[in-house]
């Protein structure tokens, strides 16, 4: 468990947050958005490929080169070792490859200065004052928190339940999960990363969280039903798979394009040549740092609590409760969506 904890502060405190701030750094306003939808179809194909990689790798015996390590390796010596080589030779790739991208650039020549109206066609509210930005930026922290630390642990309870009542094994659950991810890879290919310049980064937002609430109702459902209804039990298990996908192509990235755009954009002032001032607090790696650092947080305590509640109170419970939490959080997010900013 404390091994779970530093991985999440790791992974959500460095690798989340730097490839963001890149991210912003070398796109426009207009484009940003769909940008950052590339991250989520990449991790949505990486979740669906990676685990029976890992799978595959821990059911073989040790190599004979490791064993004659003289030491005492578990069956998931191979997968770690493998993770780490590949990790290795991803940051020589990157240390050689990848430029800075905090270099001097122009201002952004699809934003006109009038009406802040960029390349995509849409017009957009002047850019709020600082004071507005730490304040939604803080705001966005906190839902980023709450959303993560409730469809994490529903996230991660979804193996006990189909396990618990159906007695699947891991087979069926692999074919349940590398569902979820495949189907979340195709909607944010094909729907958000489209749909957002037009949408608005809070508005999907809050459509992933309403989703989720529903897929939330109908899993719970579907532990109510199962033992009386299987058929129909089974619909609502559909049901909440494919709404937990739609959430997952949608709401992280949706709340991630949203606070970038809080964030000074840096780059050298057209007619004095000179760095522009950036307010401290609304530095990008800062502040996408802590807004992913949030994240992760709620990501490594969902869990917890979710288990915590699931064998306590029971699956329908706590799945109905965890519903009825994240329509609060949908109606938190709503005060924000008419104030979108550059």
């Amino acid at each position: 468990m404390a091994m779970y904890y530093m991985d999440q502060m790791i992974t959500g405190g460095l690798m989340g947050s730097v490839f963001s701030a890149i991210l912003s750094d070398v796109t426009t306003v207009a484009n940003r958005s769909k940008a950052l939808a590339h991250v989520g179809i990449a991790f949505a194909i990486c979740f669906c490929i990676g685990p029976p990689i890992g799978s595959y790798f821990a059911s073989q015996p040790l190599p004979h080169s490791m064993e004659s390590w003289g030491l005492e390796l578990n069956v998931y010596a191979v997968p770690a070792f493998l993770s780490l080589v590949l990790l290795v030779g991803e940051t020589i790739f990157l240390v050689i490859f990848l430029p800075e991208t905090r270099v001097r650039r122009s201002s952004d020549k699809h934003v006109n200065v009038k009406n802040n109206s960029t390349g995509d066609g849409i017009s957009r509210p002047l850019k709020a004052s600082v004071e507005e930005r730490i304040a939604t930026l803080k705001t966005l922290c906190w839902q980023h928190f709450l959303f993560l630390g409730i469809f994490s642990g529903m996230e991660f309870t979804l193996t006990f339940l189909t396990f618990d009542l159906l007695d699947w094994n891991n087979k069926k659950n692999g074919v349940l999960i590398g569902s979820i991810g495949i189907l979340s890879a195709l909607l944010q290919g094909g729907y958000v990363r489209r749909s957002m310049p037009k949408v608005g980064e809070v508005n999907m937002a809050q459509r992933g969280m309403s989703t989720c609430a529903l897929g939330l109702t109908l899993l719970s459902m579907f532990a109510i039903y199962v033992s009386d209804r299987p058929a129909l039990a089974m619909k609502f298990l559909q049901g909440g798979a494919i709404c937990l996908a739609f959430t997952s192509a949608t709401v992280v990235n949706a709340l991630t394009a949203y606070a970038s755009l809080q964030c000074d954009e840096g780059g050298f002032d057209d007619i004095t040549g000179k760095p522009k001032v950036e307010h401290p607090e609304l530095a990008k790696g800062r502040a996408l740092g802590q807004f992913r650092s949030s994240g992760q947080l709620g990501r490594a305590l969902g869990p917890l609590l979710a288990c915590v509640s699931y064998w306590t109170f029971g699956p329908s419970v706590t799945y109905a409760a965890s519903a009825l939490v994240m329509l609060a959080i949908s109606a938190y997010v709503k005060p924000i969506a008419t104030k979108r900013s550059l």
